[in-house]
C-alpha cells in the first residue's frame, strides 16, 4: 500500500486515518520508515488501560518504526472505565485486520505495558483463528489482574504501585474474577492468564526493567511461553523502571530489532 500525502521527517513520515469500525471509526497513526519498510507491527499504547493516546506516544511510535525498519501502525483504542473490555482489545484487532490487508506477509502486534497486555491477548485470538503473526512485541506487559508476585511488593515506591495497577486492572475488566468475553466462538482475552493453552503462538519479544514492579509478571509468563513450546527472546534492562518506553531509546532499538529479526524469519 502507498500511503499518501505523509508528514514529518525524511527518516520516518506519518499519517493519521480513520478506519471503518463497527458504525465508528477507530483513529490510528501510521509510521513509514524510509528506506522503504518491511513489514507491519500494529501497536498498543500505554497508560493502564485509561489513559494514552496516538499523540502522547507520537514520538516514541516514530521511533520504533525507524528501529524495526517497518511500517507502525499506532492505536488509538477506547479507554476504561467509559469503554471496559474487550472495547480495546476489539480496537487492536480491527486495526491488525486492516494491517493485514496492506500486506503480503504476516503482520505483528505489540504494545507497551497495558498495550503490551493487549497485544498479548490480540496474539491469541489470532492463534485461535488461525492467523499467522510474525511476531508480538511486549514490552513490559502486566499480566496477573492481582498483581501477586513478589516484585510488586519489592520497590514499595515504585511505579505502578500494586493498588494502582490492581485499580487499573478492575477499571479495564470491570468486577473479578471473569471469564474471557466471547466473538462468535472465539474469546477475547483480558489476560494470557485466561487461556488453558499457549501453544501455536507467534514467536514473541519481551522486554522489560529489573526495577519494574511487573518485572516477574514477564519473566513468568516468558517461561509459560517457552514451556508451552513458543520462540521466546527475552531481554531484561538491568536497572530500568517501569514505562521506559517514551524515555529510553536503548529498549526501544532492542524492540525494533528483535521484531525486523523474526519478519525476516517468517517473510
Amino acid at each position: 500500500m502507498s500511503v499518501p500525502d505523509l508528514r514529518g521527517s525524511p527518516a520516518v513520515r506519518w499519517q493519521s486515518l480513520a478506519l471503518p469500525a463497527a458504525g465508528r471509526e477507530l483513529h490510528v497513526r501510521v509510521f513509514r520508515p524510509d528506506p522503504a519498510p518491511h513489514g507491519w507491527l500494529v501497536w498498543a499504547h500505554g497508560g493502564s488501560w485509561r489513559a494514552g493516546s496516538v499523540d502522547g506516544w507520537h514520538d516514541g511510535t516514530a521511533d520504533l518504526a525507524a528501529a524495526a525498519g517497518a511500517t507502525v501502525v499506532s492505536v488509538d483504542y477506547r479507554l476504561a472505565p467509559g469503554h471496559r473490555h474487550p472495547a480495546a482489545l476489539v480496537d487492536v484487532l480491527t486495526a491488525l485486520d486492516w494491517a493485514q490487508a496492506q500486506s503480503p506477509t504476516p503482520v505483528a502486534v505489540g504494545g507497551d505495558s497495558a498495550g503490551g497486555t493487549l497485544a498479548a491477548c490480540a496474539a491469541l485470538v489470532w492463534r485461535d483463528r488461525r492467523r499467522p503473526l510474525a511476531a508480538q512485541v511486549l514490552a513490559y506487559p502486566p499480566i496477573d489482574p492481582e498483581c501477586r508476585a513478589p516484585s510488586y511488593r519489592r520497590h514499595p515506591l515504585a511505579f505502578p504501585s500494586r493498588a494502582g495497577l490492581i485499580a487499573a486492572w478492575r477499571d479495564h475488566r470491570g468486577a473479578l474474577p471473569r471469564h474471557p468475553a466471547a466473538h462468535g466462538a472465539t474469546p477475547l482475552y483480558s489476560t494470557p492468564h485466561e487461556s488453558d493453552d499457549l501453544g501455536g503462538l507467534a514467536p514473541a519479544v519481551l522486554a522489560v526493567g529489573s526495577a519494574d514492579p511487573v518485572a516477574d509478571d514477564v519473566r513468568g509468563y516468558a517461561a509459560l511461553l517457552h514451556a508451552a513450546g513458543n520462540t521466546v527472546e527475552l531481554r531484561e534492562f538491568d536497572g530500568l523502571p517501569h514505562g521506559t518506553f517514551l524515555t529510553d531509546p536503548g529498549l526501544r532499538d532492542w524492540l525494533g530489532t528483535a521484531y525486523s529479526d523474526h519478519h525476516r524469519r517468517s517473510a
